[in-house]
């Protein structure tokens, strides 16, 4: 199988003999943050010869941070991006230490509003991101025609006399490629039923996202979150300049999937012909929180395949039978591919997708 490189098709077999390492083309590179809030967080730097480049923070959960495709930024970034010693688990602390990035975990009892139930409480959007992972394993070989880059890892969260929930999570890539592949298993290792909740926060900023930019996605279904963003539903896929004083509006879509049970959504800036989206099964992750923050500084979309619905309360989704429970010893598989579209060919053939 031929691989894409700088506007034309190599065979491996001629790539092998053109360079003295594959890491001349693509790798993976195992750094460690060494300054200011994130000083101490593993990382590993993920490049595919393509132009796609990414960030793993090893240490903040396995997610993705800052991405690029060919120089030109895909994900919103935030100076807030902290080593997980730094977690203000209560209220809105998780703010303190969101850095944006492409993929930001939310989880895995809880995503959404503080909510001050039960002995603990439960602060925005749980604790996932802010796992440190273990056992982790770094491949970089030849699968046949393949040049494969993957990350292995584990976090876990728990505590005694509550959940006991270890996500294994695997991230991969290959040479030429212009997306990566999150495949995610969440085990429920403790000896009581556990509630599950989790949503990959995807966060797109310029120039991906631009007054120039729209959401693409098929929906069966879109409402608003509350009265701002009913206020917002006209325009909710499309955007607008940095405006002062904005206040964030948040969708909650019902995607359809295609035939093989895959949702997608993209954000698209047809001038610049530059897109990013994401793709997932509908079956586990139902639900599309679609986050539309214009401010100044505050330039973001959120692409947000959930599990289940936000709602304001503990007590009111329980009132919907939500989170669902993970009981003892089951697991539950997700997946997630997110990446680029470079181009307009590449956005024109996203959109022939959708259903």
């Amino acid at each position: 199988m031929a691989i894409r490189l700088f506007g034309r098709d190599f065979e491996p077999s001629e790539l092998r003999r053109l360079v003295g390492t594959e890491a001349q083309l693509a790798g993976i590179r195992l750094v460690e943050l060494t300054d200011g809030r994130a000083r101490g967080v593993r990382a590993a730097e993920v490049y595919t010869g393509s132009g796609f480049r990414f960030l793993v923070l090893i240490d903040r959960g396995l997610d993705v941070g800052a991405a690029e495709d060919r120089g030109r930024p895909l994900a919103w970034v935030h100076p807030a991006l902290g080593s997980p010693a730094l977690h203000e688990r209560s209220g809105i602390g998780w703010l303190r230490t969101f850095g944006g990035g492409l993929v930001t975990t939310c989880g895995f009892t809880h995503y959404g509003q503080p909510d001050d139930e039960g002995p603990e409480g439960f602060g925005l959007h749980g604790r996932a991101s802010h796992l440190p992972a273990e056992n982790l394993s770094i491949r970089q070989e030849w699968r046949e025609d393949e040049y494969v880059l993957e990350i292995e890892g584990e976090t876990w969260q728990g505590r005694l006399f509550g959940e006991n929930l270890r996500l294994h999570r695997r991230i991969s890539t290959r040479l030429g490629a212009h997306s990566l592949l999150i495949e995610d298993r969440v085990v429920n290792e403790g000896f009581r039923p556990t509630p599950l909740a989790v949503l990959y926060h995807c966060n797109l900023g310029f120039p991906v996202v631009s007054a120039d930019s729209e959401l693409l996605v098929s929906d069966r279904d879109v409402r608003p979150r509350d009265e701002e963003a009913r206020a917002g539903m006209g325009a909710h896929r499309r955007f607008e300049a940095p405006r002062d004083g904005y206040a964030e509006q948040v969708f909650f879509h019902d995607p359809r999937p295609d035939a093989s049970g895959l949702a997608a959504a993209a954000v698209v800036n047809r001038p610049l012909e530059l897109g990013a989206f994401a793709r997932w099964r509908a079956a586990e992750l139902p639900v599309l929180a679609h986050w539309k923050m214009m401010g100044p500084g505050e330039y973001v979309c959120g692409l947000e395949p959930s599990t289940h619905v936000m709602a304001p309360t503990r007590r009111e989704l329980r009132e919907q039978g939500l989170p669902r429970e993970l009981p003892t010893g089951a697991s539950v598989d997700l997946r997630l591919e997110i990446g680029s579209l470079p181009d307009a060919k590449a956005i024109a053939e996203f959109e022939r997708s959708l259903p």
